[in-house]
């Protein structure tokens, strides 16, 4: 017997197999989809595979942890307060609920809360994508008020994503204009366009404009829209199938940009 225990942990998607002495301790870890093996102490290298035995289902590479990348570093040095990683979707809206829930008894539903269930519904689907590649941050603040629902940065590029709540009601799309039920069209796709460029200038790259209608009863385009994608959240998954425009490296870079606050002080 090794002494040693195999911990199974799951970050960003991916899966790890972690080997503790009996303390806590870690002596190492075992990246599956790297198939590596990362030592932290070469002289329990065999007790470490012994543990990690009924675990591993094919040829390992083994050795000490790989030297940090730039991104990974730029990630370590960032301040918490900076780091908008850890926000949830529709954080900005959870805030303001907190802050000032508005009356208890309303004749109308607070449209506040239908704008957060939409973004939570939009959050939850992106962070799906996480396993194939793919990195998402939400409630991204912009300088006047502004915000991007979220900001999705993978294989096949990036994109802002904003959310339009539209449970059970048509939606018609005449170019930029965009109409939910019976309200009035608004040119809401010019606003996802413009977020879109002020997300280009502060990454200096390419930003796709997507809107995403959650829950439509139904979608008509008179005139299909220039420069957005429009796109229903069941059709979400899609996004994954894109690829051959950012290698994994590329993504984490502009994942580790785009996470510091810093970043979207000024666009």
């Amino acid at each position: 017997m090794t002494g040693l225990r195999v911990v199974p942990t799951r970050r960003h998607g991916r899966e790890r197999l972690y080997v503790c002495l009996p303390d806590g301790g870690n002596v190492a870890w075992y990246d599956r989809e790297s198939a590596r093996v990362n030592l932290l102490r070469e002289d329990r290298e065999g007790d470490v595979l012994e543990a990690l035995g009924p675990f591993l289902t094919g040829p390992v590479t083994v050795g000490p942890p790989p030297v940090p990348t730039p991104a990974e570093l730029a990630r370590l040095t960032l301040h918490p307060d900076d780091d908008l990683a850890p926000n949830r979707p529709g954080e900005a809206l959870l805030v303001a609920l907190e802050r000032e829930p508005g009356p208890a008894h309303r004749l109308r539903p607070d449209p506040r809360r239908r704008a957060l269930a939409a973004e939570q519904t939009v959050g939850t689907a992106l962070d799906r994508l996480d396993g194939a590649g793919w990195r998402t941050l939400h409630s991204v603040p912009l300088p006047g008020g502004d915000r991007l629902h979220h900001l999705l940065i993978g294989p096949g590029g990036l994109f802002a994503v904003h959310t339009l709540p539209a449970r059970r009601q048509r939606v018609r799309i005449d170019g930029p204009l965009v109409a939910p039920g019976r309200r009035e069209p608004l040119p809401l796709l010019r606003r996802v366009r413009a977020d879109a460029d002020r997300a280009s200038h502060a990454l200096t790259a390419e930003v796709h404009a997507v809107l995403v209608l959650v829950e439509p009863a139904q979608v008509s385009v008179e005139q299909p829209p220039r420069s957005v994608r429009v796109l229903t959240d069941g059709e979400l998954p899609g996004l994954a199938r894109l690829g051959g425009t950012l290698k994994p490296a590329d993504v984490e870079a502009l994942h580790a940009m785009a996470r510091d606050r810093g970043t979207w002080a000024h666009v």
